[in-house]
């Protein structure tokens, strides 16, 4: 007998809870705040967060208003066998140049993937020392930096770390950040930057 591989109504029901739990999380509220702005209790809050009930369609819609996010977002992590993936071979990423004001920067496209409800990139950006000063950002999300080649000045907001190879430094993007200073002839760096999308 060929063995299903479709999900079972325990599995549905985890899926639904996990996806509930992060988007609470992830809005910030308590299951008890989440409550007095859906009209659902805080004990069905909390039994559909931990699996132990089926939610009907009803509570789900009353949630996700409460949310702002779609009524499907509840359901798109129950299949597994469904999403996207895209591999780029060494070498293969797309090629941009930066210019900002007379600053130059060049970086390798690894991956950006959109979601509705994420959005991710990730880039390897090379940086020769020039005169001008890098650009400094304020943006939305998490950024991570890892440092492949070459030492530099990072601006954590009114802070400033020394990053050489090897070194990392993750933030919130929506403090100033970005590199001070470049103390070596090359810097070459791995970005990633994930970010909620509404």
């Amino acid at each position: 007998m060929q063995q299903s591989d479709a999900p079972t109504q325990s599995s549905v029901e985890q899926a639904i809870g996990e996806t509930l739990r992060t988007l609470r999380t992830a809005a910030d509220l308590t299951a008890r705040e989440l409550a007095a702005r859906s009209g659902v209790s805080t004990a069905m809050i909390s039994r559909i967060e931990s699996a132990q009930v089926s939610a009907s369609i009803s509570t789900l819609t009353a949630l996700s208003a409460a949310l702002d996010v779609p009524l499907v977002r509840f359901f798109r992590d129950t299949d597994g066998r469904r999403g996207d993936y895209t591999v780029v071979r060494a070498g293969e990423g797309i090629r941009s140049r930066r210019l900002v004001e007379s600053h130059v920067h060049d970086f390798e496209n690894l991956a950006v993937h959109v979601r509705r409800d994420l959005q991710f990139e990730a880039r390897i950006v090379t940086v020769t020392r020039q005169a001008s000063s890098p650009p400094q950002y304020v943006g939305q999300g998490v950024v991570f930096v890892h440092i492949l080649a070459g030492e530099a000045v990072y601006a954590c907001g009114e802070d400033t770390v020394t990053l050489g190879v090897g070194d990392s430094v993750t933030l919130d993007a929506e403090m100033r950040h970005g590199f001070q200073a470049v103390l070596s002839d090359t810097l070459v760096f791995l970005t990633v930057q994930s970010e909620r999308r509404r």
